[in-house]
């Protein structure tokens, strides 16, 4: 007998938590959950194409556009994780100070020293960028700041030393090598993305990418998410 077998496709913010998620679930159930994991706007662009994907985990206003554009069933949205931007630089290559990020004035202090920022595509990289704009060093910043390509982890940037100062989600951030991270964003300065999946409009299998949410949201997956720098949403 061929065992069940549901696909789907996520932002890589999630890609680790769900990896985790999706091998218990197929311990309990016996059903296989493949997920691709690439950039959140190329995913969100491949389910608007049709692509056959039983679900999808993107940020909540991305699953918000696909419900609204059809292809992700309206009453199946299911919120997951939230996840908090992160600040990072290259691992020590020596015992010298760290950029202090600790507060709001010391968080502007250290973004306007640094020699180059870099940050990510989606939601958390446009609120940081509103950030800098609202404390006026938006212009200033511009020939120093670098967006990672989708698909690729700002940590990585930052491990090779091709920008100085690092933003992403503290999951990506988390098992990344050669870097180090200082800290989340400051208080007054937070920003938090919700990750939420939907059952895709092109699926045959609702009802079983509709358990595999319902298990990823229930209470027994918390630890899993917390292991992955997140908080249950």
């Amino acid at each position: 007998m061929q065992t069940p077998r549901i696909s789907g496709i996520s932002s890589m913010a999630t890609r680790q938590v769900l990896a985790e998620l999706a091998a218990a679930y197929r311990q309990q159930s016996g059903t296989e959950v493949a997920i691709e994991s690439v950039g959140g706007v190329d995913a969100a662009r491949r389910v608007q194409a049709g692509e056959a994907f039983d679900f999808v985990v993107l940020a909540a206003d991305a699953i918000a556009k696909l419900v609204a554009s059809g292809h992700v069933l309206a009453d199946s949205r299911t919120d997951l994780v939230r996840s908090t931007v992160a600040i990072a630089v290259r691992a020590a290559q020596s015992d010298g100070p760290r950029p202090d990020v600790g507060s709001a004035d010391a968080l502007r202090r250290a973004v306007l020293a640094a020699r180059s920022l870099g940050y990510s595509t989606g939601p958390s990289g446009t609120a940081l960028l509103q950030l800098f704009a609202r404390w006026g060093i938006a212009d200033s910043l511009a020939s120093r700041i670098v967006q990672a390509p989708p698909g690729v982890p700002v940590g990585q940037l930052v491990a090779a030393g091709a920008v100085e100062l690092g933003f992403q989600q503290f999951s990506e951030m988390l098992h990344q090598p050669g870097i180090e991270v200082l800290g989340t964003m400051p208080a007054g300065c937070e920003i938090v993305t919700t990750f939420s999946g939907g059952v895709c409009t092109a699926t045959k299998q609702a009802e079983a990418a509709r358990a595999l949410l319902a298990f990823m949201h229930a209470p027994a997956a918390a630890d899993a998410k917390r292991r992955h720098g997140m908080e249950p949403a």
